[in-house]
């Protein structure tokens, strides 16, 4: 097989080549190599291979499991495989910390056969909606080299959106399977909270909002991918049981007349860049010419409030997750290990009282609850994925203004001045900005999904994000589905690197 062959099936289409003798699991590991020494140099994306210990691993692998013999690559973020490193994206934990075992979603993707030879770059932590880690240096869109691919699953979506791999692992906190699926033409869903295992030895990530899953070039490999890999833990905190029906074979189930919401304005950040607003209102249309009947209706959210109280759970959850760290590595971290806005968000959660965390909490749940009554008004719920086009590289790094405050934040006893509202609105509002209309869905555990549905004149993608009710990720799965057929985006190429 030669790469441009490889390069027209996605992850379900490779599997079937496998198991009609067509072509060999280490050739297909051999071609994604090969792709990852022409195009890594231009788009870093991928941190480490580790081919010989994925070729041990496929000798324990059953023959016929739905993905056996596709090369995968997992996030250098939550997704642990034994014997590599998880840097995290971090300074302080990179090369440091190998793991002793796999991630439970982990072992699940090696149970349905995929070939793990790799992890992608992740920014400190997964913060960031761009992928710039110092660790590892910069990402770049396939798409554009001077844009970003989104975050914090941006070394993913630019794998796959490069051809090196058909789909590859992600996780969503605050949009970070959407956000890089919006910047790089890709599908990106985030399943419900409780949907994922999560452990075996870890906890309820982002009190909950995060929810791992994988970014794929077509909608069938990421149903089959969830068939595989979703159930919750015995004992996790959100639990929710696999549907009678295969996600898979739903797909061939159209999803009749939907009542949709659609949603223009911007309601947690402060403006909506015109190209995606007009990709929006050619969703509408589409959606109206399948036979929807789509709704205009905004969701009844405060969008300063929701963000004071969202940054100040995860400055606490950040907290935690570097002392667990130090425990781990076996000594504190020193202040130029970490990213100025990281060590910012570690000071502010360390001078959090238990009580204004807890008080934060209740509020957000308030929020959400009032923001999934609306939601559950509708079949599906539709607006823009981002507030702009894939941004320019290093567009998020902080102004003069916001660099002073985090010097000073990072350099005096300030912890008490860093959780105060003013300091939060200020130094997050720009991220808030660029993701805001996917954070919402991470609050309330809701599935959401991007779809690579709109091009613009510079010829940078523009995803739509679509929310469903708890638990109904059949619905988005049939219209996105119906949309792949419809519109479909599975021929399309990123066009600043060679195919």
């Amino acid at each position: 097989m030669q790469f441009h062959e490889y390069v027209q099936y996605d992850a379900l289409g490779l599997a079937q080549l496998v198991r009609q003798g067509e072509v060999q699991p280490d050739e297909l590991l051999q071609l994604a190599l090969a792709r990852i020494e022409q195009v890594n140099p231009l788009i870093n994306a991928v941190v480490r291979t580790f081919p010989e210990a994925a070729r041990v691993q496929r000798a324990d692998q059953v023959p016929g499991t739905p993905f056996y013999g596709v090369p995968f690559l997992t996030k250098d973020l939550l997704a642990a495989v034994a014997g590599q490193p998880l840097g995290c994206g971090s300074r302080f934990a990179l090369n440091t910390l190998v793991s002793s075992q796999h991630s439970s979603l982990v072992e699940r993707f090696i149970s349905g056969g995929l070939t793990l030879f790799g992890q992608t770059a992740s920014p400190e932590f997964g913060l960031m909606p761009c992928t710039e880690p110092v660790s590892t240096g910069i990402t770049r869109n396939p798409w554009h080299l001077d844009r970003t691919p989104g975050g914090s699953s941006g070394g993913s979506a630019a794998a796959v959106a490069a051809g090196i791999v058909p789909m590859a692992s992600a996780g969503d906190g605050g949009g970070s399977i959407r956000t890089p699926a919006a910047s790089t033409g890709l599908f990106g869903l985030k399943p419900s909270r409780g949907r994922q295992p999560q452990g075996p030895r870890t906890g309820d990530h982002w009190f909950g909002f995060a929810v791992e899953h994988a970014i794929t070039r077509s909608v069938r490999d990421s149903a089959a991918l969830l068939d595989l890999t979703a159930g919750a833990l015995p004992g996790s905190s959100f639990q929710l049981s696999k549907p009678n029906v295969p996600y898979l074979d739903q797909l061939n189930v159209a999803p009749g007349r939907l009542r949709i919401a659609l949603t223009l304005t911007p309601v947690v950040s402060r403006q909506l860049h015109s190209d995606c607003l007009a990709a929006l209102e050619a969703t509408a249309k589409r959606l109206t010419d399948l036979g929807h009947e789509v709704i205009v209706s905004d969701p009844p959210l405060v969008g300063d409030d929701f963000i004071f109280h969202y940054v100040r759970l995860l400055a606490a959850d950040t907290a935690a997750t570097l002392a667990e760290l130090e425990v781990n590595v076996g000594r504190k971290a020193k202040r130029h290990e970490l990213e100025p806005r990281t060590w910012a968000l570690i000071h502010m959660g360390r001078a959090i009282s238990g009580e204004e965390l807890v008080s934060s909490q209740w509020s957000l749940q308030k929020i959400c609850r009032d923001y999934a009554e609306w939601a559950n008004g509708f079949d599906v719920v539709v607006s823009a994925a981002l507030g702009s086009p894939p941004i320019a590289i290093g567009a998020l790094k902080p102004d003069f203004g916001q660099r002073t405050l985090l010097t000073l934040a990072n350099t005096l006893p300030l912890g008490n001045v860093a959780k105060q509202r003013d300091f939060i609105l200020s130094n997050a509002r720009d991220i808030f900005d660029y993701t805001a209309y996917t954070m919402p869905s991470n609050a309330a555990g809701l599935p959401s999904m991007s779809v690579p549905l709109d091009w613009n004149a510079d010829g940078l993608p523009i995803g739509t994000l679509f929310t469903g009710r708890y638990g109904d990720e059949v619905t988005l799965f049939r219209i996105a589905r119906q949309l792949e057929l419809a519109y479909p985006w599975a021929d399309k190429r990123a066009s600043a690197i060679p195919f």
